[in-house]
């Protein structure tokens, strides 16, 4: 299966316009979280992939709620946070939201570490895992080099070991990718990212 992805559009409108056009080559498109910015222009967001014809999954970023990006979602588009989809013989996990707290204030839609524990222990099973916020220790270093991923996100990839955890969230690492046992780990950005899995 050959997979689009990308995190952190941000109301983007030449980077949209760049991932409607790759998408006519996709057979999934990933959308790894924050639309829009600071809980505003959602519905723009939707509207500048609104393109995108292949099967759509997504979670919610810190900019977003998963309740507002299951409100605004498009036609046919599969919203994630703290379960599992099946999508083309892939089996799909996904969590949004910042993991740990951002220091951003009230409009960042966050997690605790222990309330995404609590959403990512019952999953089984993934093939991929998309999650908004990067696992500890991997791609998830800001431009003071500090490391500010998720211990709650790195346990379940390493518990589930999917294929693929993808992820973003952290501009400053965007484009990092490493592995975690078998698991290999991308933070996306805006940018056209391919990915190919078997099923």
């Amino acid at each position: 299966m050959k997979i689009l992805a990308f995190s952190d559009l941000h109301l983007a409108s030449s980077r949209a316009a760049d991932l409607v056009a790759a998408s006519v080559d996709a057979d999934l498109v990933i959308g790894a979280g924050d639309f829009c910015n600071g809980r505003i222009g959602l519905d723009q967001a939707m509207g500048m992939l609104a393109g995108i014809t292949p099967p759509f999954v997504a979670v919610p970023g810190n900019a977003e709620s998963a309740e507002e990006l299951r409100q605004a979602a498009l036609p046919g588009m599969t919203v994630l946070h703290g379960e599992a989809a099946g999508i083309g013989g892939l089996t799909i996990a996904g969590l949004g939201g910042g993991v740990p707290v951002t220091p951003f204030g009230s409009w960042s839609w966050d997690l605790t570490e222990a309330e995404a524990k609590a959403l990512l222990d019952p999953l089984e099973a993934a093939d991929i895992l998309v999650t908004h916020s990067p696992p500890k220790g991997l791609a998830d270093v800001t431009s003071n080099g500090l490391s500010v991923g998720s211990t709650a996100i790195r346990a379940a990839i390493g518990r589930l070991q999917p294929k693929l955890a993808l992820c973003g969230h952290i501009h400053d690492s965007w484009g990092a990718r490493g592995q975690i046992g078998s698991t290999m780990v991308a933070n996306l950005g805006p940018k056209v990212n391919w990915f190919e899995v078997e099923i």
